[in-house]
Order: C-alpha cells, then sequence, then structure tokens
C-alpha cells in the first residue's frame, strides 16, 4: 500500500453515521398536506426531536414546502416517489440565519435544509428535493450580488462583527446545510434544481454523504462543498454540477484567518464526477487551509479540470498531503491537474499560499487538453508533486512554473516520461 492510503481507511473505519430509534414520525400525521406541508414538517420534527429521535417520513407525493430546519436526533426520510418541492419566495426564508457565502460570515436567507448545532442528524432515502431554481427565480441573483458580495467583503476585512453586517438581499443560500453539526448522514436522495451550492456542510464533524443523485446545472451550483470540516466520506454520488462537482474549502481572507478551521481527513471513493468546472476543487477559499484529502475509484468526465488547486496572495492559505488512486478519466476540457496560485488577484495579498505532497498513482486519461498546469510562486514552490503509473492522452504541452515534480512509470501520448524533478 502507498504511503499515505492507510490514513484513508482510518478515515474510513473513523466516520460512523448516526443511528436512530425505530420510530417513525409521518409528517401527514402533524397537519402535512401537499399543497402546504411545511408546517406540519416543522411539528413532526419538533415532536421526534423532543421524543428522543427517529425518523420523519415524507410519503410519496409531492410536497410543497418553506425551509426545513433539523433538530438533534432526527432523520428526514424522502420515500421514494416523494419530492419536496421548496418555495421560491425569499421571504419563506426568513428570518436570517448563520451561515457562509462564499467563505465569508453572514447572517443570510436561511438554506432550504439547515441545522445549527444539532448531533445526530440525517436526511435519508430515494426520494427528491427539488429547489426549482431557475432564471425567473434564484438564478436570476446571481447577475444582482455583486455589491451585496463587495459589501461583504469589506465588512470582513475591517472586522465588522457577524450581527452588524448589512449583506443585503441577493446572495443565494446554499440549498442543504449542517452548519456546526456533529455525526451528519446525507444519503440516497436526488436533488435537482438547487438555489446555489448544492451539499454544504460548514463547520462540522463526523459526515457521511453517500449515493447522492446531483442534477443542477445553474450559475455556480457546485454539488458537495465540505468546508472547514473534519473526518467526512463521501461515497457513491453521481453529480452534474454547474460548477465545481465537489469542492473543499476552508473560509477566506479574513474571515478564514479568524475562524481558522482546516478541511481535514477527507475520503471520497467510487464517485462519478461529471460537469462542469472542476471535478475534484481544492479552493479557491482555502485561507484555513485543507489537509489529509484521499480520492479513489473514481470516474471523471466532462469537467474542465479533474483536480483543481486554487488560490492566490489574498486568500492564502495551505494544501498538503492529498493523494489520488485509480482514477478514470475520459475526457477533461482543459488540464487533467491545474494548481494555480494566479488566479484572482495573484500574487497581490499579503497571504502567501504553499500547497506540498500531492500524488496521483494509477491515473488514466483518455483525452485532455494538457496534463498539467502549475503555478506557484518563486517564494512559494509548488513542492513534492508525484506521478505515479499514469497515462495520459493529450492535444498539447504542460506548463510548469515554480513546482517540483517527480515521474514514475508514467507515460503521455504513448512515450515514456523520465523520472525526473522539474523546478522552474
Amino acid at each position: 500500500m502507498t504511503a499515505g492510503w492507510a490514513e484513508a481507511d482510518r478515515i474510513l473505519a473513523d466516520v460512523r453515521p448516526p443511528v436512530f430509534p425505530a420510530v417513525d414520525f409521518p409528517i401527514t400525521s402533524y397537519g402535512a398536506v401537499e399543497c402546504d406541508a411545511g408546517a406540519g414538517i416543522a411539528a413532526a420534527i419538533q415532536a421526534c426531536h423532543e421524543s428522543g429521535g427517529g425518523r420523519v417520513v415524507v410519503p410519496p407525493g409531492k410536497w410543497h414546502t418553506k425551509k426545513i430546519h433539523l433538530l438533534s436526533y432526527v432523520e428526514l426520510h424522502v420515500s421514494e416517489g416523494a419530492t419536496l418541492l421548496f418555495s421560491t419566495d425569499p421571504a419563506d426564508y426568513l428570518p436570517v440565519v448563520e451561515t457562509r457565502y462564499e467563505g465569508l460570515e453572514v447572517l443570510n436567507h436561511s438554506p432550504m435544509i439547515y441545522a445549527n448545532g444539532c448531533t445526530d442528524i440525517a436526511i435519508t432515502g430515494t426520494g427528491t428535493l427539488d429547489g426549482q431554481g431557475s432564471w425567473d427565480t434564484w438564478w436570476q441573483w446571481f447577475h444582482e450580488c455583486d455589491e451585496d458580495f463587495k459589501r461583504l467583503r469589506e465588512q470582513s476585512w475591517y472586522g465588522v462583527p457577524l450581527a452588524d453586517r448589512d449583506a443585503g438581499d441577493r446572495l443565494r443560500s446554499s440549498f442543504v446545510q449542517p452548519y456546526n453539526c456533529s455525526n451528519v448522514l446525507i444519503e440516497g436522495v436526488t436533488v435537482v434544481r438547487s438555489p446555489f451550492w448544492q451539499i454544504h456542510p460548514v463547520l462540522c464533524r463526523n459526515v457521511t454523504i453517500r449515493d447522492l443523485v446531483i442534477d443542477s446545472q445553474g450559475p455556480n451550483n457546485d454539488g458537495i462543498d465540505l468546508e472547514s470540516c473534519r473526518s467526512v466520506v463521501v461515497s457513491g454520488c453521481v453529480i452534474d454540477a454547474g460548477d465545481d462537482c465537489i469542492a473543499l474549502k476552508s473560509g477566506r481572507e479574513a474571515d478564514g484567518l479568524w475562524v481558522d478551521v482546516p478541511t481535514e481527513d477527507v475520503l471520497i471513493e467510487d464517485c462519478e464526477l461529471r460537469v462542469k468546472y472542476g471535478a475534484i476543487t481544492l479552493g479557491s477559499d482555502l485561507t484555513g487551509g485543507i489537509r489529509n484529502v484521499y480520492v479513489r475509484n473514481c470516474r471523471i468526465g466532462g469537467p474542465y479540470f479533474a483536480l483543481y488547486i486554487k488560490t492566490n496572495a489574498v486568500r492564502g492559505g495551505f494544501v498538503e498531503n492529498v493523494y489520488l488512486r485509480d482514477i478514470t478519466v475520459s475526457e477533461v476540457l482543459k488540464e487533467v491537474v491545474q494548481c494555480n496560485f494566479h488566479r484572482g488577484e495573484g500574487d497581490a495579498g499579503p497571504l502567501t499560499p504553499y500547497v506540498r505532497n500531492v500524488e496521483l498513482r494509477g491515473v488514466t486519461v483518455e483525452r485532455a487538453r494538457n496534463a498539467l498546469l502549475l503555478r506557484g510562486y518563486r517564494n512559494s514552490r509548488i513542492e513534492d508533486f508525484r506521478l505515479v503509473d499514469c497515462t495520459f492522452i493529450v492535444d498539447q504541452p504542460s506548463t510548469i512554473h515554480h513546482a517540483a515534480l517527480s515521474f514514475e512509470n508514467v507515460t503521455i501520448n504513448g512515450k515514456s516520461v523520465k523520472d525526473v524533478h522539474q523546478v522552474r
């Protein structure tokens, strides 16, 4: 076994999904009807929580609802043939809640499914979560949020307390967000038409995400975003996303510095990752750092990059101990791996990022524009980047600036790459 992979097995052994009492709370017993299920769902969740836990069951049908706030010891079970249709009226997601928007701390509209400070929570079943996102509803905010986001970034830099921040009213909320929770399970459901990022745990511990089907092509509709989380297993998911398929993050800029919680100990396996940008992305909100990431037995086809590590000197942060193994890439539109310190603001900031100990082993690429684009800084090289037992079919040469690489049994377009180190 390759050095480092023993840690992946440790993560798999350590992460255990919550177990719930075998007691059902059907939402129809609490007044839910298909045209207006919100109050009934909330009442069932409250009763389940107060009784010590169990399963809140959404039966087959199309259930129209507003926001859903989970409580500890509650499993929300969306049955086969059931669809939760979430309101597109922003007023239904008030009052505001503590959340993050692109790595910044904010009080914003509630995510559609939200929990804060809970333990032992789950969303399960083979039904559908439908955010009803479209260009006539949430997605239009993508074109209307610039001033709100600019103001939020300024408030972050100046240290404005969270309670005093004014984020405006055009920052989209995530679809599913456990915030500061432990022992989380999200399993089996299909997620469509998300308003924004789709599955977005923040500051969570012991998280299992498995067997999801995610299909939402809205703007910046990442599939799964793990932000400042520890001990996470993602397995068996099929993701078609409007942006990155699986993105790891850890806060941004001044907020990332003072919160200072990395994302670490993450295992991703047996997933199928399709469009659009990065299949596996680290950053660009990684001020708190990312470490100990393991990806194995995944199939990638259609996005721009298979592995995308992105930061700059404004966001800073670190990435270390990243291992990919037994990955099949049918096609990526740009580089198989892009690791780029020059994205966005480039080196025009006070925070120097670093990346070290990244390994690709047993990666087969059937078609790509380039194998690699690695661009570090002169004062912060990309260190110890290794390719082992890899095969690439590409159209153009790679670009390497300020990076140290090694190759072992690597072929590009049928030609062997010698085991050399390149530092530029």
